[in-house]
Formats: structure tokens, C-alpha cells, sequence
């Protein structure tokens, strides 16, 4: 769909609910027409595109934690916004993945429309499968909005799934130990 497209599309929502005239809204159906497609650029990108070949030889096997990774994706259902953090954990297998390139790979898939038990798991896998680790954990936490401002309107509502793969789901002190680091704090 192209932008006219959607410009058209949120012109006729809005006719539905308010004077597409007025001054106030005379250019919203552009700027949410370009709002959307920057949501959901995640649609033009893969993850090996975002990593671009930053994997790296490494003897390191110990485990790789990335925490508090800033997310906003769309819940499919209501279009409506969820936003929160990510937190990644691997144990490398021969080679790490370049740091930025995992805040990259979570936005992929939350630029997306998406639930966020799917978002968790697209997460894993695609790390999983970039470096071929001994194991993947992903949590996420998020508050949405689709909870919060509709339906049964619980403002302080969080929302956390994970996806464990490899060592993460077979060892359960590998999964204590990533556990335990994320609620590691630093004053």
C-alpha cells in the first residue's frame, strides 16, 4: 500500500469521528500515514540485513546478556501501541554477534504488527539461528496500551513472556544464572 494510500485510508477514519477540515486535522492523515509506515518499517527488513555480517570468531562461551532494550511495537488486535524492554541472553558457540545488532534484530520484529508472546519468540529464533549459539533466553516486559486505555482500562498492567531455547530450557542453572543477572541492578 502506498503512502497516498494510507493518507486516503486515515482521512476517511477520521470523517468517521470529526471534521477532516479543520485546521487541526487538515494534514493528520499524511503525518499518521507516515507515523504508520515508520511503526511498521520492520516489514521492509531482515535480520541478517540489520546484522550485515557483525559476527565475529570468539572463544568466549560464557553467557551474553543484553538487558533493558527499549521496544515499541503494535498489537495486531487493536493497533494499538505496546511499549517496554527486552532482555537477551546467549551463550556464544564459536562466534558473538555485534552488540548494537541485537537492539536491531528486536526492532525488526517489533516494527511489526505483532503479539507479544510471537515478538518473543521471532526474537530468539533469529538470534539463534544468526549465531548458531549453545542457547537463546528472551524476556520481555511491556505495558499496552490496547489494555490500558480501552477494554478493561488497567493503567499499571505488565505483560512479561520469554522464549528459552538450547541451555536456556534444558538447564535449569543456566536459567537461574540469566535470571539472576537481570535482577542484578546497579545503584
Amino acid at each position: 500500500m502506498s503512502t497516498k494510500d494510507l493518507e486516503k485510508a486515515y482521512l476517511s477514519i477520521i470523517a468517521k469521528v470529526d471534521e477532516p477540515d479543520r485546521p487541526g486535522l487538515l494534514d493528520t492523515p499524511k503525518r499518521a500515514a507516515k507515523a504508520f509506515e515508520f511503526l511498521t518499517n520492520g516489514y521492509q527488513k531482515t535480520p541478517e540485513e540489520v546484522v550485515n555480517g557483525a559476527l565475529f570468531p570468539s572463544d568466549n562461551s560464557e553467557m551474553v546478556v543484553v538487558r533493558d532494550v527499549e521496544l515499541y511495537s503494535m498489537c495486531e488486535h487493536h493497533l494499538l501501541p505496546f511499549i517496554g524492554k527486552c532482555h537477551v541472553a546467549y551463550l556464544p558457540s564459536g562466534k558473538v554477534i555485534g552488540l548494537s545488532k541485537i537492539a536491531r534484530i528486536v526492532d525488526v520484529f517489533a516494527r511489526r504488527l505483532q503479539i507479544q508472546e510471537n515478538l518473543t519468540t521471532q526474537i530468539a529464533n533469529a538470534i539463534q539461528e544468526l549465531t548458531d549459539a549453545d542457547g537463546v533466553a528472551v524476556i520481555i516486559e511491556a505495558k499496552h496500551l490496547c489494555m490500558m486505555m480501552r477494554g478493561v482500562e488497567k493503567q499499571n498492567s505488565m505483560m512479561q513472556t520469554s522464549a528459552m531455547l538450547g541451555a536456556f530450557r534444558n538447564n535449569i542453572a543456566t536459567r537461574n544464572e540469566f535470571l539472576s543477572l537481570l535482577s542484578v541492578r546497579s545503584s
